[in-house]
């Protein structure tokens, strides 16, 4: 079974940066389809962006190229690089993965089985 263990979750200003990591235990990235989803204040759980077993990549289409999900599969890490953070970023943002040898890449929650505890992203205006 995988462990995720996310960190890197701040208070920032409007327009301010922040990377997220995920640490993978029981495993390495690459052996799974893995991402980062999100959930705000009286929020649904929604869909971040996801990176398959080859590295292709999915965002969700809201974010207009802010963020970008990377791994380094040598540190057993997936990352989630945040630029010009707006508030309506603020939420508790989870690293989650599922193993399979198909990757959907369709930012669907329901896919996945092991998820992280969070780690919080408030960002004020």
């Amino acid at each position: 079974q995988v462990y995720l263990v996310e960190s890197g979750g701040a208070s920032v200003q409007t327009g301010g940066s922040l990377r997220l990591s995920c640490a993978v235990s029981g495993g390495t990235p690459r052996q799974y389809c893995m991402g980062w989803f999100r959930q705000g204040p009286g929020k649904e759980r929604e869909g971040v962006a996801e990176i398959g077993r080859f590295g292709v990549t999915k965002y969700a289409a809201s974010l207009k190229g802010r963020f970008t999900i990377a791994q380094d599969n040598a540190k057993n890490t997936l990352y989630l690089q945040m630029n010009s953070l707006i508030p309506d970023d603020t939420a508790m943002y989870y690293c989650a993965a599922y193993a399979t040898n198909f990757c959907h890449l369709d930012l669907g929650t329901w896919r996945y089985n092991s998820w992280g505890q969070g780690t919080q992203v408030t960002v004020s205006s």
